[in-house]
């Protein structure tokens, strides 16, 4: 369309128009003002860009367009206007002084910290202090295709610890690209090297390939359930836990007084979302978890104990006791583990499995026994993907405690029944 001052006045905030004859001239609107803006496909990587000219009435139409016309011309030559605005912004981000060591700290600090938890964040903080190499205090800007290469496959031995890397550093360059602090010339290495080959092939247990993930045979549930007393009193209520609730480990070492309520259908358990994976996710709610069996009467034992606070305390910092504590109790019990070998102790009768294990066991248990997807999902605190996630609203609570109660009679049974 033609210009048409009246018109412009009368443009809906959040909407725009654009100018016949001036290819991604647009004039923006917003609740307070009228803004020139330049919208272009980059030279240099493809991609949509934005650039502001000016507001309107202060930039005239002409103006516009001559503005317009410089920044098409600059385009048309190779070059990205808004790349090159923001590096006459800032051209310290964008000059040799700035490392790969202060493009991961950026990375971590503005994005990292503020949307994973703790320990996500930490962890991506210790892969950075130690497999950056030598590549740390290099210019962001000049790493090549092949140094990308060499740091990864210096990695490659541990194939799970070299794709953390690989991923890390590929979102640590999409952050630093998008804000300007590279040239949008600069290859993001990390999306492009290594592709498909950092596959880990599992660990060994005594010189033999193990699976990671593990689903326990009815047979070895209950050998498991009647091996239990052997550990201490506090593993084998969480191992407990896992099995009649299905819940995180991470969620049941951190349970607290005050998310245990008796309600009208009984004992209940709220996971407050903020402790639960899905933490970041706008569609998760509180995990509910209904108390029955075993579970209640673990439950109703420590809350007698403590009263108030963590069920499971501890004198860490955390103030409740450790999930990898949990796993290392039950490595240590296996018959393979070799770790104090001067120390006695009873080994499992059910070996090379992880306490999550016994959650994809429930799982596994679960659809045996028909119970629907959507409420053996609920259990696990799983989100529902897709479309169903966005419309099925359904809280699945009296489901839950009608499965979880078939579940733990289930589980009661196997205690019961040995081989014959």
């Amino acid at each position: 369309m033609r210009f048409d001052a009246r018109q412009a006045k009368q443009i809906p905030p959040g909407e725009h128009i654009t100018i016949d004859g001036f290819p991604g001239l647009r004039l923006q609107a917003t609740e307070t003002r009228r803004s020139w803006t330049y919208r272009y496909k980059s030279p240099v990587d493809d991609r949509m860009r934005q650039i502001k000219l000016g507001e309107w009435p202060s930039m005239s139409y002409a103006a516009a367009i001559a503005e317009w016309e410089k920044l098409r011309s600059a385009r048309d030559a190779g070059d990205d206007p808004a790349a090159a605005k923001r590096v006459a912004k800032n051209p310290a981000a964008a000059s040799s002084e700035y490392t790969v060591r202060n493009l991961c700290d950026d990375f971590l600090a503005g994005h990292i910290e503020r949307h994973r938890k703790p320990k996500g964040a930490d962890i991506i903080r210790r892969i950075f202090a130690g497999k950056l190499g030598a590549i740390a205090h290099l210019p962001a800007a000049s790493i090549t295709r092949k140094q990308a290469f060499d740091l990864l496959e210096s990695c490659s031995s541990t194939p799970t610890l070299a794709g953390a890397l690989r991923s890390a550093l590929g979102g640590a360059w999409e952050y630093a690209l998008d804000a300007g602090r590279i040239p949008d010339t600069s290859p993001n290495w990390w999306r492009l090297v290594m592709r498909g080959r950092l596959r880990s092939k599992g660990k060994k247990v005594d010189g033999e390939r193990v699976t990671a993930k593990r689903v326990l045979s009815d047979a070895e549930v209950g050998e498991l359930l009647r091996w239990l007393p052997n550990f201490s009193q506090t593993l084998d209520d969480v191992l407990t836990l896992y099995l009649w609730t299905g819940t995180r480990g991470s969620e049941i070492v951190s349970m607290e007084a005050g998310e245990l309520s008796e309600e009208k259908d009984g004992f209940w358990w709220t996971v407050p979302k903020s402790k639960t994976k899905n933490a970041n996710r706008p569609s998760a709610t509180d995990l509910r978890v209904p108390l029955v069996g075993r579970a209640e009467q673990i439950v109703r034992r420590r809350l007698q104990a403590v009263k108030t606070g963590f069920l499971l305390p501890s004198q860490s910092a955390a103030g409740h006791k450790d999930q990898k504590l949990i796993q290392q109790s039950v490595y240590y019990r296996q018959p393979y583990c070799k770790n104090a070998p001067q120390e006695q102790r009873t080994r499992l009768p059910v070996s090379h499995w992880a306490p999550h294990d016994l959650r994809r066991t429930v799982r596994t248990m679960l659809a045996s026994m028909e119970c629907p997807h959507e409420v053996a999902e609920s259990i696990l605190g799983h989100v529902l993907p897709g479309v169903t996630g966005v419309y099925n609203r359904h809280s699945y609570d009296k489901e839950r405690r009608v499965w979880l109660t078939r579940l733990s009679e289930r589980l009661e049974q196997l205690a019961i029944t040995r081989p014959s």
